[in-house]
């Protein structure tokens, strides 16, 4: 909330805000605008770009007409600096023309790459009018959204590299012996991921509350409880004797419950997947590719929980809190891959399957075809 207007920055088109007055929390603020607004502008072109040549369409008779006539729009309203917005939009308007006659024929990328495309296209686009309403607003629980949000689009991100890949081709199908195992993988997997989300909604939750470290100290709460009390007068004497030059909210009780929540939650997610790594490594083998992604995953998620105990013994320090949530969003990006990887060897060995029968068949019926000789 350094900069307090959407989609200027303190007045000015945030393209053409002045360098000199990016400092403090200004700049922070501002860099995060403007490395959205490239993340999108990559989205675009990347779902321009698996559609073809259609490309071309897209450029010249939507994208060029529909920032042709905003610019139009701007330059006739009655709004300060009206012109940094009008040579934004119309400068991009002309841009998608000229791009349109040098725009490649290219054959379309297969159904499920534009598909994806196109929903991560929605989706960055619904995040940037999360984090504006967030500033206008002034919303907290639009924040949480929000952070929750741009965990989802790291993963499709993830899913449509991997799909639009080489790899994707030549991923090799499971074994029928281990189709059963990898099948409950998938399934195991998949509710694990459904816990990381609901940790990283926690942790977002917890952030943009803005009160701080709401329960000091750890393994143990405040260094002496097991589970914190959180009566009205406990809390009114914990914020009484909290002092910090940063200028927190109050804590709440709900915000006590929230960090225990999320603590037994990280217990928790450790406990299952060292049961569920054994598991793996137990009947799939150590050798295996999900196994040994499943280690580094489990490997992610130690370096995750003692991040999350740096954060408390550091007083929240601001670097190690944002390394605690990189790592929560390669942990939850990379038990997404393994869903991913586990469901495509599961369908390729179905496919292998089901062309070894037709094979067979084939071979039967022309076998009743050739006539016998005496």
């Amino acid at each position: 909330m350094a900069v307090p207007d959407w989609p200027n920055t303190y007045g000015y088109n945030m393209f053409y805000f002045p360098f000199s007055q990016w400092i403090g929390g200004i700049f922070w603020e501002h860099s995060h605008r403007l490395v959205a607004s490239l993340v999108g502008f990559f989205t675009l072109i990347l779902a321009i770009w698996a559609h073809g040549r259609v490309g071309r369409v897209i450029l010249r008779y939507l994208l060029f007409p529909l920032f042709a006539m905003a610019s139009l729009v701007v330059l006739l309203s009655i709004e300060n600096n009206t012109m940094q917005h009008v040579s934004i939009l119309g400068g991009t308007a002309i841009a998608a023309l000229v791009s349109s006659f040098f725009w490649p024929c290219l054959q379309p990328a297969p159904s499920l790459v534009r598909k994806l495309s196109l929903l991560a296209l929605f989706l960055v686009i619904f995040q940037g009018l999360l984090g504006g309403l967030r500033v206008t607003l002034f919303k907290d629980e639009i924040g949480i959204f929000h952070a929750t949000l741009a965990q989802l689009f790291f993963v499709l991100t993830l899913i449509l590299a991997f799909v639009a890949s080489r790899s994707w081709n030549d991923w090799k199908p499971a074994i029928p012996s281990s189709i059963h195992q990898i099948r409950i993988f998938s399934v195991l997997m998949s509710m694990l991921c459904a816990l990381v989300i609901v940790q990283l909604a926690l942790g977002a939750y917890m952030r943009h509350q803005h009160a701080g470290l709401a329960v000091t100290g750890f393994p143990l709460a405040y260094d002496t409880h097991l589970w914190p009390p959180s009566d009205q007068a406990f809390v009114d004497r914990l914020n009484a004797e909290r002092i910090d030059l940063r200028e927190f909210e109050p804590v709440t009780a709900v915000h006590i419950h929230v960090h225990m929540m999320h603590r037994i939650l990280a217990l928790f997610l450790f406990l299952s997947s060292l049961a569920f790594l054994i598991w793996v490594n137990k009947r799939l083998g150590h050798r295996h590719m999900l196994a040994r992604s499943c280690t580094v995953w489990f490997g992610l998620l130690c370096i995750q929980g003692l991040l999350g105990a740096a954060t408390v013994w550091s007083n929240k320090a601001a670097d190690i809190a944002t390394a605690h949530v990189l790592i929560g969003a390669l942990t939850l990006a990379h038990a997404s891959f393994m869903v991913i990887a586990a469901r495509r060897s599961i369908y390729l060995a179905g496919k292998t399957r089901v062309a070894m029968h037709a094979t067979t068949t084939s071979r039967h019926l022309e076998a009743r075809e050739i006539p016998s000789t005496s």
